[in-house]
């Protein structure tokens, strides 16, 4: 790797966060798989240590928390003996700046919850509103470490139509009602979505391979598959324009710069220069 041209990582990187696959930019560039998981790898790792210590002291009145699937080697039917198998992301996105100032990789357990919590508690001054879907371990992760009454929390409990497992699959299943219930504190009902969260969801999809639906581009391991998380992240907070933001402040703006931690719009270099 200490061989490749600035000018040819930054193509490696734009390609890897515009959601093409390694074998595709093996492909495309001619360098080898070896040398582009190299990158990714040691790219990722210093994009994750950079959010890690930048994303701290953030204001934030309301934010929204859900979790990705995705599998690392196989699907969990199909695991054998000390293999990863299913393998959640779990994030926290500002609605107002459309920072994703938290996540957290693992399993949909109790434990995991606890220290995505943890972690969104860690980055947050002040009180604020907090939204998520109905999972239970989400309550009793809030309930720990915020208390009964340190944040205004709330869930919302989808209901879906019958045709639900058939369609899940291929297409989005059809909502058809939602249940908003707060849980502690006092959160104001306008507030209580996770469309925001959603949304980003589909960005990870279309901007990480790994993501992609019914995708033979999966991890092999899962230090890879969380490198190229926080490579996302990294690129989706620092160097990718929002459209929304960008309408509302007139200029090209990004969710690092809406929430005060970024003066400028990064590119690709810049990312890059983080080795």
């Amino acid at each position: 790797m200490n061989r490749l041209a600035t000018a040819t990582r930054s193509t490696i990187i734009r390609l890897l966060v515009e959601g093409m696959s390694v074998n595709s930019i093996v492909r495309t560039t001619g360098v080898s798989k070896v040398t582009i998981l190299k990158l990714l790898g040691d790219l990722g790792k210093a994009c994750s240590d950079y959010q890690y210590d930048s994303l701290v002291n953030l204001t934030v009145r309301i934010a929204e928390a859900d979790e990705i699937w995705s599998f690392v080697h196989c699907k969990e039917k199909n695991i054998p003996e000390d293999r990863i198998g299913d393998v959640w992301l779990w994030t926290c996105v500002d609605a107002e700046s459309k920072l994703i100032f938290s996540w957290h990789v693992g399993m949909r357990e109790a434990d995991d919850a606890y220290s995505f919590i943890s972690d969104v508690a860690g980055r947050v001054n002040g009180r604020f509103q907090l939204t998520t879907d109905g999972l239970s371990a989400y309550s009793r992760a809030v309930l720990n470490v915020f208390g009964t009454d340190g944040i205004d929390f709330a869930q919302i409990i989808k209901q879906y139509g019958n045709d639900f497992e058939g369609q899940r699959r291929y297409s989005p299943a059809v909502c058809t009602g939602c249940k908003k219930t707060p849980k502690t504190g006092d959160p104001d009902e306008k507030h209580i979505s996770t469309s925001y969260i959603e949304r980003t969801n589909l960005t990870l999809r279309m901007g990480n391979r790994r993501y992609t639906r019914l995708t033979n581009a999966h991890s092999k391991k899962i230090e890879n598959h969380e490198a190229s998380i926080a490579l996302h992240l990294m690129y989706y907070n620092f160097a990718r324009p929002h459209m929304t933001l960008t309408k509302e402040y007139g200029t090209k703006t990004t969710p690092a710069m809406a929430a005060g931690i970024a003066d400028r719009v990064w590119g690709i270099d810049e990312i890059v220069g983080l080795l």
